[in-house]
């Protein structure tokens, strides 16, 4: 199975949101990509978190907010790639000069697809000679489940039985991720809600 799965390098703005990253790990997590993030993404991500959850009245989200990038670290401990410094001069000519580290640590793990929701900020026209692709976060999750419905509804289904605070039944998840913008993820997931 190892052979045939595709890197994708996870954008921050992807993985802040609380359900659309546990979505993206937990399709990881059943061997349908290998996930790949930086040290940079890292930070933003806990910094967009901790703000998420201040905006929500959480109390102590920074704290939180470790949490959750110690267990992603944790359960992902190759995804971090590292030594890509050399590799921003592609990224020179992105819209936002900040996002030349995601497009460096994309090329250098060989990713094949960056899962981010500023997709305006990579352009088809910089991505293609360097055999990338930018997907938004519903499409990527929409076309992995896509890829074996059956076994990405069993690592959905495990993901939801693990919500305990509150539990959710299987309609509850789809509203939240159709209420959270997950709407292609929500299409292809509603055939299989009976065994959600």
């Amino acid at each position: 199975m190892f052979a045939s799965r595709f890197t994708a390098f996870i954008d921050a703005c992807a993985l802040a949101g609380a359900l659309k990253r546990i979505l993206l790990l937990t399709l990881a997590e059943a061997e349908f990509f290998r996930v790949r993030w930086s040290e940079p993404v890292l930070q933003e991500t806990e910094r967009a978190t901790a703000e998420i959850l201040t905006g929500k009245g959480v109390a102590d989200a920074t704290a939180h907010a470790m949490r959750a990038r110690a267990k992603m670290e944790a359960a992902f401990a190759e995804a971090t790639v590292t030594g890509f410094a050399d590799l921003l001069v592609p990224g020179e000519g992105l819209p936002d000069q900040n996002d030349a580290h995601v497009l460096a640590a994309a090329i250098k793990t060989r990713a094949s697809v960056v899962v981010t929701d500023n997709l305006k900020d990579f352009p088809v026209k910089i991505l293609l000679p360097l055999d990338l692709e930018a997907r938004s976060t519903d499409a990527s999750l929409a076309d992995t489940i896509a890829l074996d419905p059956g076994r990405a509804t069993a690592a959905v289904r495990t993901m939801r039985l693990r919500f305990k605070r509150p539990e959710k039944h299987a309609e509850a998840l789809l509203v939240d991720m159709g209420a959270a913008g997950r709407v292609e993820t929500v299409d292809v997931l509603r055939p299989y809600a009976a065994v959600l």
